[in-house]
């Protein structure tokens, strides 16, 4: 099962609409603020939100950064 976390603010245009389709989808993620987590967000180099990875067996699998259906799409496969 693949684990997917979703960097974000809570004051972001588009982790807002990233929020929405992947709720949309039903799609299970975590959601982390990388200014809360600094540690968390460089281990996974992350420069900007929103980013969401997709982990299997904590190996990073997919990196969507910004807004992009087609490519969260793919994760709901």
């Amino acid at each position: 099962m693949a684990r997917i976390i979703k960097f974000e603010k809570n004051d972001c245009a588009p982790c807002a609409q990233v929020s929405a389709y992947l709720d949309q989808k039903g799609i299970q993620y975590e959601s982390i603020n990388p200014f809360d987590q600094p540690d968390l967000a460089a281990k996974f180099k992350v420069r900007t939100v929103p980013t969401v990875i997709v982990l299997e067996n904590e190996e990073i699998q997919h990196r969507i950064i910004g807004f992009k259906p087609e490519e969260l799409a793919a994760i709901a496969l």
